[in-house]
């Protein structure tokens, strides 16, 4: 029954919001772990028949099987963006998500290599050579663009001129 749910939400994720692919893979798991725990439950029903109290249920026994607070706001965000989906597509007219609380985070500040440390990190490369060159052109686009590794890894020379 979720299946074209499922479907029109991923087109969506890809064509609309031009997600990555692996961020297009985790909302897809969340939606997924939703619709198993609805089913688990006997209470897998249209989008339009989910309401805010269901939610909230399902928070609680994924707060209960030990899912961290980061995770479980990443699972919010999935439907959250999921109902967005559904109300631009009229597949529902509410969105039960709106009063839905996330866990409070922690924020922590990430740890990051000191200037000394990258140019230390860089002076080592060798660039006689075409790997080094290249190596080194790597390092520089990952530390001065504050790239993921992934993100570079799905660099195209196309991504240059746009």
């Amino acid at each position: 029954m979720w299946e074209g749910y499922k479907k029109g939400f991923k087109a969506y994720l890809q064509l609309e919001k031009s997600l990555s692919p692996n961020s297009v893979e985790a909302y897809l798991r969340d939606i997924e772990k939703f619709t198993q725990y609805l089913a688990l439950h006997n209470e897998l029903k249209n989008p339009q028949q989910i309401d805010l109290p269901q939610l909230e249920k399902i928070l609680r026994y994924i707060s209960e099987l030990g899912i961290n607070p980061a995770s479980q706001s990443r699972i919010i965000s999935g439907l959250r963006s999921f109902y967005h989906y559904c109300i631009q597509e009229q597949i529902t007219t509410k969105d039960p998500t709106a009063l839905l609380e996330t866990p409070k985070l922690k924020k922590a500040l990430p740890e990051v290599l000191t200037f000394q440390e990258i140019e230390s990190l860089i002076s080592q490369i060798d660039v006689s050579t075409p790997e080094g060159t290249r190596n080194k052109a790597i390092i520089e686009t990952l530390y001065s663009c504050g790239l993921r590794v992934s993100d570079l890894v799905d660099l195209k020379i196309s991504c240059l001129y746009s």
